[in-house]
C-alpha cells in the first residue's frame, strides 16, 4: 500500500504538498462572486472561467494518466468546456478523484505527458506549480486573499529557477518580470512572467 508523503521538512516532495494546494485553490473557486466568471486574469486572455476550466481539465486527466493511460487513450474525451453550469461542483469532483489518485502514486511510476515520458515525482512537481500561481491568479482577479503559503512558495521556486528559461522559450511562461522583493511568493510571480502588482482592471 501506498502512504502519503510527510508534507513537512526540508525534504518535502511535490505530492505531499498537493493536498493543501488544493484545498486552498478549492476555497478560491467556491469563493467567486457570482459576478466574476467573466474577469479578466493574469493569464492574458483568460477569464477566471477560463481559468478554472483549465484547472478542472488538468485533474480530470489525473486518474486515467496515473493508472497508465496513454495522451492517445484518452484522446479529446476532456477537450473543451468541463465546468457545465457549477464550476465549483466541476471542481470538487475533479479534484476528488485527483487526489485520491495522487494517494496512491508512487514517486517512480511512469506517465505519458505532453513533453514526453516523465514520472509521477515530476508530474506532482508541474501541477503544484499549476495550483499554486493559478491560485494566485486567481485570487488576484477575483479580489481575493492572494498569499502563497511559504513552503509551498519556495518549494514551486527553486523547483521552476532551473527551468524558467527554457519554459519561457517555450512559450509556457512569458519573460520574467523583474522585482526588487526578495520574498518567494512575489519571485515566484515574477518568474512566471506575472506583474506581482497586476490588478484587475476597473
Amino acid at each position: 500500500m501506498t502512504t502519503q508523503p510527510d508534507a513537512t521538512g526540508p525534504g518535502t516532495t511535490a505530492r505531499a504538498l498537493l493536498p493543501a494546494a488544493a484545498e486552498r485553490l478549492g476555497a478560491l473557486v467556491h469563493a467567486v462572486p457570482a459576478g466574476a466568471w467573466r474577469a479578466p486574469t493574469p493569464c492574458a486572455g483568460w477569464t477566471v472561467r477560463d481559468l478554472v476550466n483549465h484547472l478542472v481539465a488538468e485533474h480530470v486527466w489525473v486518474p486515467p494518466l496515473l493508472a497508465g493511460a496513454t495522451l492517445a487513450d484518452v484522446g479529446d474525451r476532456f477537450d473543451g468546456d468541463v465546468l457545465g453550469d457549477d464550476p465549483a461542483a466541476a471542481w470538487d469532483a475533479a479534484i476528488a478523484a485527483s487526489m485520491r489518485s495522487w494517494a496512491m502514486a508512487r514517486e517512480d511510476q511512469p506517465v505519458d505527458l505532453s513533453a514526453g515520458p516523465a514520472d509521477a515525482a515530476e508530474y506532482a512537481e508541474q501541477m503544484l506549480l499549476d495550483l499554486v500561481v493559478h491560485g494566485w491568479d486567481l485570487a488576484r482577479a477575483t479580489g481575493l486573499d492572494d498569499a502563497i503559503e511559504e513552503q509551498q512558495a519556495r518549494h514551486v521556486l527553486a523547483y521552476l529557477e532551473p527551468r524558467a528559461a527554457a519554459w519561457a522559450s517555450t512559450g509556457a511562461f512569458a519573460e520574467p518580470v523583474p522585482t526588487s522583493r526578495t520574498d518567494a511568493a512575489t519571485r515566484l510571480v515574477a518568474l512566471t512572467g506575472r506583474d506581482p502588482d497586476w490588478q484587475p482592471p476597473h
